[in-house]
């Protein structure tokens, strides 16, 4: 059984274990285990001088790499805000669990940490954040998660950091219609994982349709599907005349690596968990940079601003072996994010759990220096609507360049995320 089935069926099956264990790590607003320091209130997750904060993540799994280069950068993140003195005069503290994209092993880890953190600053998984999204709920610990799944919107302390799956496909799509000539009446093919990613997606790309007079042929997949040589066959035949992909690096180079060897020449562009620099060193690399263009919430990690610059030569220099990829971004912008709540909470001298998602509700333009301004007032809606369209290039540092600064759709406009 694939990784985001058996994520689906443990959800349920879980849920009532959750019940059961759910007032042993309750917590309620203004709860104050550690009373106040230096008149600043004080509760879960603040130990002595020290701030901890959870991270759930995939280091084993599929999404390894991504995990790999998410929770360094909040590392990064950290070691530099502790050595420049830390926040309201506490120092920052990661606790690490790697789940391996098990789903068992993310909720036991989160179970674990609940009681101990003020919040977590990764979690990798959609799934398995809506496996225990009333427990976050009843517990009001932040969660940052590392998913764009529109059903993770409307709880007030899950936050989703830029645009959502279904937002960003609208905004690729109209990249496709604008600039590479996908027009009414054409036949759109979407290639997408079962469960939760891909299906987000695919909300966004009938929304689209529906407005645009295109027609969506769709090709569900598994994360366990490697090969897309029929999914090219059957677009193909259908006489699509672009692809959206929403799945894995692997099966979109598949996917690219095979149009270019049938000769089927059309643009393809996938979500932001769609590409690694590390397939341009592969056989398909020459047909990704030809064809294979990526939606992203914020600009790359090779972006011309001053912060990408500062990023790129920290994050080499702690960790010079490791490549340079947009988990990179992701990882330092969820800690950014973190972290200005922190010094939000603080001047407003309430670190609690609640002073905490008191504070994130009050930025509503934040950048962490990558191109796209954050609002986080609204939980019922994400962050941003935006989306930069980039595309692979072995030359650009991190492997990919933009051909689209962040934009909306106008589509975007009338758009409810997950409707």
């Amino acid at each position: 059984m694939n990784a985001l089935t058996r994520a689906t069926a443990a959800a349920t099956a879980l849920a009532a274990l959750l019940a059961l264990t759910a007032c042993s790590s309750k917590a309620k607003d203004g709860d104050d285990d550690s009373g106040s320091a230096g008149g600043v209130k004080t509760g879960e997750g603040i130990s002595g001088k020290t701030i901890n904060l959870g991270v759930l993540t995939d280091m084993t799994g599929v999404y390894a790499t991504l995990g790999k280069s998410v929770t360094q950068a909040q590392q990064l993140y950290v070691d530099q805000t502790n050595a420049d003195g830390g926040i309201c005069g506490h120092q920052l503290k990661l606790t690490v669990r790697d789940h391996g994209y098990d789903p068992q092993k993310a909720v036991a880890a989160y179970t674990e940490l609940e009681p101990k953190v003020l919040g977590f600053a990764q979690f990798i998984g959609s799934p398995f954040v809506a496996a225990v999204e009333q427990r976050i709920e009843n517990s009001k610990a932040l969660v940052l998660p590392q998913a764009w799944s529109s059903n993770l919107l409307g709880n007030s302390y899950v936050r989703v950091i830029g645009s959502t799956y279904d937002l960003e496909t609208i905004n690729a799509i109209d990249f496709l219609m604008r600039e590479k000539g996908l027009k009414k009446g054409d036949k759109l093919g979407h290639v997408y994982f079962e469960g939760d990613y891909g299906e987000s997606a695919l909300k966004g790309s009938a929304y689209m349709a529906d407005k645009a007079g295109l027609t969506v042929v769709e090709q569900k997949i598994k994360p366990t599907d490697n090969d897309m040589t029929a999914q090219v066959s059957a677009l193909k035949k259908a006489g699509v005349k672009a692809v959206v992909i929403s799945a894995g690096p692997r099966q979109a180079a598949s996917l690219v690596g095979v149009a270019a060897a049938g000769r089927f020449d059309v643009p393809v562009i996938g979500n932001n968990s769609a590409f690694a620099p590390q397939l341009l060193a592969t056989q398909a690399g020459p047909a990704l940079q030809k064809n294979y263009y990526v939606a992203s919430p914020t600009l790359p990690i090779g972006a011309d601003t001053e912060a990408a610059k500062k990023l790129v030569a920290d994050y080499k220099k702690a960790h010079p072996k490791d490549s340079l990829d947009n988990g990179v971004v992701a990882g330092w912008s969820a800690a950014s994010v973190f972290g200005e709540a922190l010094k939000k909470a603080c001047a407003d001298k309430d670190l609690t759990r609640a002073g905490v998602d008191k504070a994130l509700l009050t930025l509503n333009d934040f950048d962490a220096g990558f191109g796209v301004p954050q609002d986080f007032t609204d939980p019922r809606t994400p962050s941003s609507s935006q989306s930069v369209i980039l595309r692979p290039d072995e030359k650009a540092t991190g492997g990919m360049r933009v051909v689209r600064q962040p934009e909306a759709a106008k589509e975007a406009e009338g758009y409810t995320p997950g409707s």
